[in-house]
């Protein structure tokens, strides 16, 4: 295969794009989790090379594109995360018409089937045809299909599937070769700096909201990390209108203690997040790219694993993992830090480093650690930029906090008040338009319903989210 030299990579933004907190919770830069952009960065890192330019397409999946793609590009790279799942649905059957449109390769790195612990794909039995037409379309125009673990290499290959092969995922190729993770302290002591990260279902449904509790009353200095947009809204605009503020055990409630006490972020840039957490001891919960953010920084990590998707990863990569089922009454992170084994991750990075790149080779993908600088000008460009701090509690009373939310408001009114005046003078021209023809006996074009409808259907979407 000839090497890509222009690549359209699925993801939220660009690594280089600095977004504004405000406008960045306002258009969801991140894709509802944070996480997603810790492995589409990564892997706009590992496919920059020179000759080739990578450029985000916003997650956007629109079919309407494909004429434009198929000229403009040379390849179109997915890297997904729990992609098969029944809530995903949806936007796996756009990406798919998308796919089925184009005549470049499509080269999909590190999807993942999720189900329960036990690696039950009963519940995944009603999406099947569209995870069939899905992989089929991808296979039609690539090597093969990466996935992340062995529970969704079995799983595709049941369907009747072979060129599948296991990758893991992109993010913990950051760096290339290198991953050094090593324990800075012999224990963890009351004074030991603790991040910990966890959805909210398991908070709700698997015993994460006690571990919290308990974790939060013996080590003073600990630290939960969120990643969903509902969680950074409520940090930011103590917005509670989305139903994960239903749970208020976690942190980014605006009720539970350690938001009052400023201990609780979350990170619209993995840059951000990776270098902040270099300063910690330790790391753990039920996130597995919070996790991954950790291990990228030399933290050490341990992932509390609730589903398919995060242990097969954890088994994969063999990070230290315990079972969410059967954590012990009286969780202590000390004792996780004391029991986790970084050895195995460490030694056998290099072999899952050079399967990655094959699996790049073979679907014609070049890589910059082969073909460039190792990923050096994209780091130097990064650190040239001044990316947001991460989103945290909105405790402040200050002039400079309030004005700042306030600007972004008020501009945010004038366009809806300009476009909302647009809206007025299509639709008295429409009613014109309309009684004209009606005295004429033509029938009246539905277009002026349909242009007035797209002048006001993105401010009032745009309204509602920055109220969710």
């Amino acid at each position: 295969m000839t090497p890509a030299k222009r690549i359209l990579l699925r993801s939220g933004k660009s690594p280089y794009d600095v977004v504004p907190t405000e406008e960045a919770l306002q258009h969801d830069v991140f894709a509802t989790n944070s996480g997603n952009l810790i492995f589409s960065d990564a892997t706009h890192k590992i496919l920059e090379t020179p000759g080739t330019e990578v450029v985000s397409n916003g997650i956007k999946s629109l079919v309407a594109e494909a004429t434009r793609i198929n000229q403009e590009y040379d390849a179109f790279v997915v890297p997904l995360a729990n992609a098969f799942r029944p809530s995903f649905e949806p936007q796996l059957r756009r990406l798919t018409r998308l796919i089925q449109r184009l005549k470049i390769p499509v080269v999909v790195a590190g999807v993942g089937a999720q189900t329960g612990l036990n690696y039950d794909p009963t519940r995944l039995k009603p999406i099947e045809s569209s995870v069939r037409e899905f992989v089929s379309a991808v296979l039609d125009r690539s090597a093969s299909i990466g996935v992340r673990g062995e529970f969704t290499e079995q799983y595709l290959k049941d369907m009747g599937f072979r060129d599948v092969e296991v990758i893991g995922c992109p993010s913990l190729f950051m760096y290339g070769k290198e991953l050094a993770v090593h324990k800075r302290t012999p224990e963890l002591t009351a004074e030991s700096r603790i991040a910990i990260n966890g959805s909210h279902n398991a908070v709700q449904k698997q015993g994460l909201g006690k571990v919290i509790e308990r974790t939060h009353a013996r080590y003073p200095q600990l630290r939960f990390i969120g990643q969903n947009l509902s969680d950074a809204r409520q940090l930011h605009w103590r917005d509670l209108s989305d139903p994960n503020a239903k749970v208020k055990a976690i942190p980014t409630h605006p009720d539970h203690p350690m938001y009052a006490e400023d201990k609780v972020r979350v990170y619209i840039d993995p840059v951000t997040w990776i270098d902040e957490l270099r300063d910690f001891d330790f790391s753990f919960g039920s996130r597995i790219h919070g996790n991954i953010a950790a291990l990228l920084a030399g933290t050490p990590a341990t992932v509390l694993s609730g589903d398919s998707r995060t242990l097969e990863l954890c088994r994969y990569f063999d990070i230290p993992y315990v079972r969410i089922d059967q954590l012990p009454a009286d969780l202590d992170p000390a004792r996780l830090y004391e029991e986790a084994d970084f050895g195995k991750l460490m030694s056998g990075h290099h072999e899952r480093y050079e399967r990655f790149m094959g699996f790049l080779d073979r679907n014609g993908l070049q890589n910059t650690f082969t073909h460039g600088d190792g990923g050096a000008a994209f780091e130097e460009r990064l650190r040239k930029l001044s990316f947001p701090a991460g989103v945290r509690p909105w405790l402040e009373a200050d002039l400079g906090s309030l004005a700042a939310r306030m600007a972004f408001m008020q501009r945010n009114i004038n366009e809806l008040t300009l476009d909302n005046e647009r809206l007025k003078r299509d639709l008295a021209r429409a009613k014109a338009g309309s009684r004209s023809t009606k005295t004429s006996g033509a029938v009246p074009a539905p277009s002026v319903y349909r242009r007035a409808r797209r002048v006001v259907g993105g401010p009032i979407r745009r309204a509602l989210q920055s109220g969710r």
